[in-house]
């Protein structure tokens, strides 16, 4: 069974290597981890992606890397030549809460801002750490203020995985 186990991962693995090879546009790596050695708030007016500032990049999804979507991340710092990200949401996690902690996933409300052209609240999600090539960010949609920032990251140490 735990052969099976192995070679399906592997599978999939391969699977969105080869898609992600085949593709047009550069995807972020999928890597996640609970490194928070690297976390700093230093935006700047440059045009870079820098921590935090809330940007666009692809999102793998947790459960098949192969496949994700586009979506607004809160840089929260650098490891190496990767940034450090965290996935925004729209969606109002408050009233699944209790479900979403047995599932092991916290969020921390931020707010609305200039991330979101309609100026919904949103959520970040502080228990996946993602580790993301600066090349396949597409734009800043804001910078997210020092004190909001410093409540993420609290939190993000709060709840490693």
């Amino acid at each position: 069974m735990l052969g099976g186990r192995v070679a399906g991962m592997l599978g999939r693995r391969l699977a969105g290597r080869q898609l992600r090879a085949s593709s047009r546009r550069r995807r972020p790596s999928p890597g996640t981890g609970t490194g928070t050695d690297g976390i700093d708030y230093a935006p700047r007016d440059d045009g870079r992606p820098d921590p935090g500032e809330i940007v666009w990049t692809w999102v793998a999804y947790e459960d098949d890397p192969a496949k994700g979507k586009d979506r607004p991340v809160l840089l929260v710092g650098r490891d190496g030549d990767r940034l450090l990200g965290l996935m925004l949401t729209s969606k109002d996690h408050d009233r699944d809460a209790t479900d979403e902690a047995r599932q092991h996933r916290h969020w921390v409300d931020i707010g609305s801002g200039d991330w979101d052209a309609q100026r919904r609240p949103s959520e970040v999600r502080v228990d996946r750490l993602l580790r993301l090539d600066a090349a396949s960010v597409r734009r800043e949609g804001a910078t997210l203020d020092r004190d909001r920032f410093d409540e993420v990251v609290v939190a993000m140490r709060a709840h490693p995985r």
